[in-house]
C-alpha cells in the first residue's frame, strides 16, 4: 500500500459516468473493487477500493457538462492555485479554477496548449490511491501527444519533471518521467497516427494477473476492445473500454 506520492507525479484517477449503478457492477465485477459512497455532501461520489485499498473515484455525468464518459488523472500539487498560474502561463488553459472539496483537498481540471485534459490535486486528508503494482491498481500513466517535444518543455517548466529518453526514432518516440529514480509516467510522440487536429490524450494502465482473461470479462460485461492484448517490451498490453465507453488499458503486472 500506497500513502503518498511524488509532486507532479500521478496521484488520482476518477470516472464520469451517465450510469453510476452498471459502472460499480462492471468495475467490481472485472477488477473486485468495493465501493463506499460519499454521501450527498459530496453530491454521491462513489470511493473505490481493491483488497481495502483506495484506487480510483466514481461521479455521475452532469448532462450539463457535455462531455463523454470517461477517465481522469489527476497530478500531485502542493498548491493548485500555483500550478493553474504556471500552466497558463506556459500556454495551457484553466477549466473553472480549483476549488475545495471539504475535508479532502482542493481540485481543479485543466489542460496543457495541446488540448491535453488533466486533473490538479492538492491534498489535505485525501492523500490519493493506496493501492500500486497489484491487480486492478493504476500500474502505469501514459501521455499521447502530437507535439511530443513541446509538451515535455510544458511539463518540465509546470510541473519540474525529470525525463528520459527511451527511443528517439521516426517509427517510435517515447520518454519517461522519473521521480526519485522511478519511472511513473511515459509521454509517446503520436504524431504518426494521430489526427492533425486530435487533442492530446492521458490514459492509465490498471493492472491484471491475466490480461487475456481480463479482456473477455470485460467483453463478457458489457465492455469493449479498443486494442486486442499484445506482447511489448513493456509487458502483455490491451485498450479496452466499459460499458457507457469510458477508455482506460490494461498491463500485465510486472514481476
Amino acid at each position: 500500500m500506497t500513502t503518498s506520492h511524488p509532486l507532479g507525479a500521478p496521484c488520482w484517477i476518477d470516472l464520469s459516468t451517465s450510469d453510476l449503478d452498471r459502472a460499480r457492477q462492471f468495475y467490481g465485477t472485472v477488477f473486485g473493487w468495493t465501493f463506499e459512497s460519499g454521501g450527498p455532501e459530496y453530491g454521491g461520489y462513489v470511493s473505490a477500493f481493491v483488497d481495502g485499498a483506495l484506487v480510483a473515484g466514481l461521479m455521475a455525468n452532469d448532462p450539463q457538462w457535455n462531455m463523454p464518459d470517461g477517465w481522469s488523472t489527476y497530478l500531485h500539487t502542493a498548491d493548485a492555485d500555483a500550478t493553474i498560474a504556471a500552466m497558463t502561463a506556459g500556454g495551457g488553459f484553466s477549466c473553472g479554477g480549483a476549488m475545495d472539496i471539504p475535508a479532502k483537498g482542493r481540485m481543479a481540471m485543466v489542460a496543457d496548449p495541446t488540448g491535453g485534459l488533466i486533473g490538479l490535486w492538492q491534498p489535505t486528508e485525501h492523500l490519493g490511491f493506496q493501492a500500486a503494482g497489484v491487480a486492478g491498481s493504476p500500474v502505469w500513466h501514459q501521455l499521447t501527444t502530437r507535439d511530443f517535444a513541446a509538451t515535455l518543455d510544458f511539463y518540465r517548466a509546470a510541473f519540474g519533471w525529470q525525463t528520459q529518453v527511451e527511443a528517439d526514432s521516426d517509427e517510435f518516440r517515447y520518454s519517461t518521467v522519473l521521480f526519485d529514480g522511478e519511472q511513473r509516467i511515459g509521454v509517446m510522440d503520436g504524431g504518426a497516427f494521430m489526427a492533425a487536429d486530435a487533442p492530446s490524450v492521458w490514459t492509465f494502465f490498471l493492472g491484471a494477473d491475466d490480461v487475456d482473461k481480463t479482456v473477455e470479462l470485460i467483453v463478457d460485461n458489457g465492455g469493449s476492445i479498443v486494442r486486442p492484448a499484445e506482447d511489448t517490451p513493456y509487458g502483455r498490453l490491451a485498450a479496452v473500454a466499459d460499458p457507457t465507453g469510458a477508455g482506460f488499458n490494461l498491463s500485465s503486472l510486472q514481476p
